[in-house]
């Protein structure tokens, strides 16, 4: 009669026994697909940052160009004081500005102002055959190539990294573990995407004043 209820405990505890270390090997995979998704967005974020950083640069290599530009315009342009005031305003507060949503905001109102000062540079054609000027439109010219450039793969990197957290399971995963959605997109329309154009018409030569007529010589 022992005999018989001893085998039935250790039967119990057998199938106790099967059911726990399917419980830890359950457990130990959870945790496993857990620290490996959290490494995911870890890296992802990492890439964001990353992007992010590429694009500080080139916007303040492009706000370290704008003053020099608006100076040599200035000699031409003086009377565009509410382009000049926009354009200051504009890149104070991109240098001002902290995180990226508020240097993304900052930026497109600079890209606005500095459009502005392009617009007026087309009334100015003496402007044309100034060496400095010509040597600054070209760094600009590059600069906004390069931001475009960066722009692009910054936004692709949120892009990316928004997907991987919006998935089941690993939204469960960000949100215990803190990882938020990121909206610090650059969000342009369609023609504010085009860098600004800075081209201007070289086969347009300015027209050379007519020699003054010589005086009439003295009657004896």
């Amino acid at each position: 009669m022992l005999s018989h209820e001893s085998h039935g405990v250790e039967g119990h505890m057998k199938k106790g026994l099967v059911v726990l270390i399917v419980l830890i090997v359950i457990a130990l995979m959870l945790g496993s697909s857990f620290v490996g998704r959290r490494n995911q967005m870890a890296i992802k974020r990492e890439a964001v940052n990353a992007a992010w950083a590429q694009v500080d640069v080139v916007l303040q290599r492009r706000a370290d160009l704008i003053p020099n530009l608006v100076e040599t315009v200035k000699g031409f342009a003086v009377q565009e004081q509410i382009v000049f005031g926009d354009i200051a305003k504009a890149r104070s507060a991109l240098l001002g500005a902290h995180s990226p949503a508020e240097k993304i905001a900052a930026n497109g109102q600079l890209d606005s102002a500095l459009g502005r000062l392009l617009v007026v540079v087309e009334n100015y054609p003496q402007l044309k055959s100034n060496e400095n000027f010509l040597r600054l439109q070209d760094e600009l010219a590059g600069t906004e190539n390069r931001i475009a450039v960066e722009r692009r793969r910054y936004n692709e990197a949120v892009q990316d990294y928004n997907t991987f957290i919006a998935l089941f399971p690993n939204s469960l995963v960000a949100s215990l573990s803190g990882f938020a959605r990121n909206d610090a997109y650059f969000k342009t329309d369609e023609g504010a995407r085009q860098a600004p154009n800075v081209k201007f018409d070289y086969g347009t030569k300015p027209a050379t004043p007519s020699p003054a007529a010589s005086p009439a010589p003295a009657k004896p």
